[in-house]
């Protein structure tokens, strides 16, 4: 019994000595109390002794040794760390936890978004054929080039028209095959409401080239009813309401009115299904006035709470609790691994601030840029921008899992989880680093950085200035340079060899002058990038590489602070060297408390050696 209990409090005293020499601050103490009471050997007076040289000497090369363990220590990877200290990897254990949860959040959310776009794209395609007047599935699928023109109106009997087709598209929506049905509780068909945006004063007068003008916009509107139930016309109930429509003052016209449907398709075991409301806007766009008025439809929905049966409300709990613990378990991982990395970085800056003290005292000068450098650790900075990310997506997911939402609360929340999903899979590269075989892309990426970063400027100079004669000249002409963002895209495509015959051949020949000018243009933009810029930023990418396969075979340039580091060999590392930093006045204070001679002894086997208590 007597010796089960000395085993007991013998792991005890080991476990709270480690515990108190893991602490870093505790260490950092002592060396700079150390470092401020130690003198450089150049400052020794000559009237010293031999004994007082010899013993500042000594005091020095331990202080030195102190520091090169504690800084060897602190450059150590993971793996290391354990062998050195058996310092459990707090920080790897909790990103890769991360990973697994961050990355199962994301799939489920990705399913979700996906269901939801599409399900509200193609309610949307519904309702174009529903309620828009001259619209056809050709208009359906995105084409390039284009396979028909904008949907528009040129005519006022064509305006008028298709507000009646809408108006009575939504009077007989029982006739459509989805379930949609009116936005009140009995299922009455509520009045649309029609907007117009009028310039104040607007009167063109073509004939003596006179006009009367004031560009403050008037917005008047008005419910579309018809209580006697005769056929509806537009214009003839606009007239008769003394609303008149001046179209040469018209910047915009909207109809709008809201339906309600119930989705089906993501019901499942668990899942139930979601109601929404839409509400459509018919959009008649005329700021341009150049005759040509385009039409569009908008359909922002609304998630609503559900009245299902009773079988599905107990599943729609179930399913929410899932979510809702899964969120909660990402939003405290993610925390847990901002506070580590947020104490890390500033555990950091201070052993930075203590070793630049330990170089002015020791060697007469303050650590240099690059050595001062190495105390950022980039990999951390990254991994908290993550988890703030992670943290707020996760938040703005709870909201929408719980709440009614709008499609922007969906791209919001896709932006933040998606970036930091991104940013946590990059940081699974600081781990590959460790290993030589897999450090090599990492080391050549950041070799490579200063020179791409100054040959890319050059070469956006040159880009930008092709970018906006592009513009300008073909803009006009050619569909692809029309804006200044599709002329970017243009022709950041053709430097990857991209639709180039299309390019070419789109151009229009109304201007030959413009023709050929487009012909050299395209030819000596297209010469230049893939044959000279792109085959530069190559070379200098492999002059990277094959620096860093040098490097490996000749050895590293090393700053200052990693020449007085050096490196510990593996054995080194194993033998228990690092576990030595318990100080004497614990050694003192535990073996008070534990005063019996044979356990005096039997600790000093098991870590009061020489070896443990160097440091």
């Amino acid at each position: 019994m007597c010796i089960y209990f000395y085993f007991i409090v013998s792991n005890i005293k080991i476990v709270l000595m480690d515990a108190i020499v893991s602490t870093p601050e505790e260490t950092a103490s002592d060396l700079e109390e150390d470092i401020k009471v130690t003198r450089n050997p150049t400052n020794i007076r000559h009237n010293e002794s031999f004994t007082s040289r010899s013993t500042s000497t000594t005091d020095i090369h331990q202080l030195e040794e102190k520091m090169r363990r504690k800084l060897q220590f602190f450059f150590m990877n993971p793996i290391e760390k354990w062998r050195a200290k058996r310092k459990f990897p707090y920080k790897f254990v909790v990103q890769v936890i991360k990973i697994v949860l961050v990355t199962l959040q994301l799939c489920l959310f990705a399913h979700n978004r996906y269901n939801h776009v599409n399900y509200t794209w193609d309610n949307r395609i519904s309702f174009s054929h529903l309620f828009l007047l001259g619209w056809d599935s050709t208009r359906e699928i995105n084409a390039y080039p284009p396979g028909a023109g904008p949907l528009a109106v040129y005519k006022l009997d064509e305006f008028y028209n298709t507000l009646d087709f809408a108006y009575s598209g939504y009077a007989n929506i029982s006739n459509a095959i989805g379930p949609y049905s009116y936005d009140n509780e009995d299922n009455n068909m509520t009045e649309p409401v029609f907007c117009q945006y009028n310039y104040k004063k607007g009167i063109i007068n073509g004939y003596n080239e006179s006009y009367e003008f004031n560009s403050e916009i008037v917005k008047s509107c008005i419910n579309f009813s018809n209580s006697e139930g005769q056929l509806f016309t537009s214009k003839q109930y606009l007239n008769d309401t003394g609303l008149y429509i001046n179209f040469a003052a018209l910047v915009r016209a909207e109809l709008m009115f809201s339906l309600k449907t119930i989705n089906f398709r993501a019901a499942g075991p668990i899942t139930p299904p979601d109601c929404y409301r839409f509400d459509i806007a018919i959009i008649f766009d005329n700021e341009d006035h150049d005759g040509q008025m385009s039409l569009t439809l908008e359909a922002e929905p609304y998630k609503l709470a559900c009245k299902g049966d009773q079988a599905y409300i107990t599943d729609n709990q179930i399913d929410q609790v899932l979510r809702s613990i899964l969120n909660i378990f990402v939003i405290i991982i993610c925390s847990a691994s901002l506070m580590l990395c947020s104490r890390a970085i500033y555990r950091a800056q201070l052993l930075r601030e203590l070793t630049n003290q330990f170089f002015i005292k020791t060697y007469d000068r303050p650590l240099s840029l690059d050595g001062r450098l190495e105390f950022l650790n980039m990999w951390y900075i990254m991994i908290i921008v993550n988890d703030i990310l992670i943290i707020m997506g996760s938040a703005i997911k709870e909201q929408i899992e719980r709440n009614q939402f709008t499609n922007d609360q969906w791209n919001v929340c896709s932006l933040f989880l998606g970036t930091g999903n991104l940013l946590v899979w990059f940081g699974v590269l600081r781990y590959l680093g460790f290993f030589k075989t897999y450090n090599v892309v990492i080391l050549t990426l950041k070799k490579a950085a200063p020179k791409i970063f100054r040959f890319s400027f050059c070469a956006l100079l040159i880009y930008a200035g092709f970018m906006f004669c592009g513009w300008l000249i073909l803009g006009p002409y050619h569909m692809k340079f029309r804006s200044l963002a599709t002329t970017s895209e243009c022709l950041f495509s053709l430097i990857n060899g991209d639709d180039m015959f299309a390019t070419f051949s789109i151009m229009s020949k109304k201007s030959p002058m413009l023709w050929w000018f487009s012909r050299i243009y395209l030819y000596s933009f297209i010469s230049l990038y893939i044959y000279v810029v792109l085959s530069l930023f190559i070379s200098v990418i492999m002059d990277a590489y094959d620096t860093i396969k040098q490097y490996y075979k000749e050895g590293f340039p090393k700053s200052d602070l990693q020449q007085f580091i050096g490196e510990a060999s593996i054995n080194e590392v194993s033998s228990g060297l690092y576990r030595s930093q318990s100080s004497t006045s614990l050694n003192a204070f535990m073996n008070s408390l534990f005063c019996c001679n044979v356990y005096r002894s039997a600790y000093s086997k098991i870590g009061g050696n020489s070896t443990f208590n160097m440091l």
